[in-house]
């Protein structure tokens, strides 16, 4: 049974089901383009007052289970020779309030690729974090005006081709401790 937020003015956004770790969200779907087309419907049909969006994601050299908070999501998979938006910032009291309820977690740029297992884009080498949906859930957030914020829980090394090693169960344990805490930073 679903775990209700008690906070209708925040909306739980996760890529999967799984990843909601039982309490009540949105899942907005796997990559990118998905993650934008669902994250802008569902903002535009029910706009809450502030958007927390979790989920996994790979890294490099950080321990799986560790929690990171985004300090902007940046877009990895352009390379426009036009301007175009590729990073978004966190809203500041989001990133206060999730900083003072997880101190344990890093705070760090997060990649978006629609590639499992890395950006291939040079520009982009020197980002430790990395998933698939961030940049275009707080993209759509930012269009629509409403304060998002993403965290992840690392689940295995982005060199790590094997999906065998990776530690899914420890990530998704890591963000199920951690949801009450952000769920209730983020309401106040």
């Amino acid at each position: 049974m679903a775990k209700p937020t008690d906070q209708t003015d925040v909306l739980l956004v996760a890529a999967t089901d799984i990843e909601l770790c039982g309490h009540v969200g949105f899942v907005c779907g796997v990559g990118p383009v998905e993650a934008a087309a669902a994250t802008a419907r569902e903002l535009a049909l029910r706009p809450p007052r502030v958007v927390l969006h979790v989920g996994i994601a790979g890294a490099r050299g950080i321990t799986p289970g560790g929690l990171v908070v985004g300090g902007e999501a940046v877009y990895c998979d352009i390379s426009a020779e036009v301007p175009v938006v590729e990073r978004v910032e966190p809203d500041g009291d989001l990133l206060a309030s999730v900083r003072a309820a997880i101190p344990e977690a890093l705070v760090l740029p997060i990649g978006t690729s629609a590639s499992v297992g890395g950006s291939a884009r040079d520009a982009h080498r020197d980002l430790r974090v990395e998933a698939m949906e961030g940049f275009a859930v707080l993209r759509a957030c930012a269009s629509a005006g409403i304060p998002a914020i993403e965290v992840r829980a690392i689940s295995n090394e982005l060199s790590e081709g094997d999906r065998s090693r990776w530690r899914i169960g420890r990530a998704l344990e890591a963000i199920s401790d951690a949801l009450p805490r952000l769920l209730a930073a983020v309401a106040e």
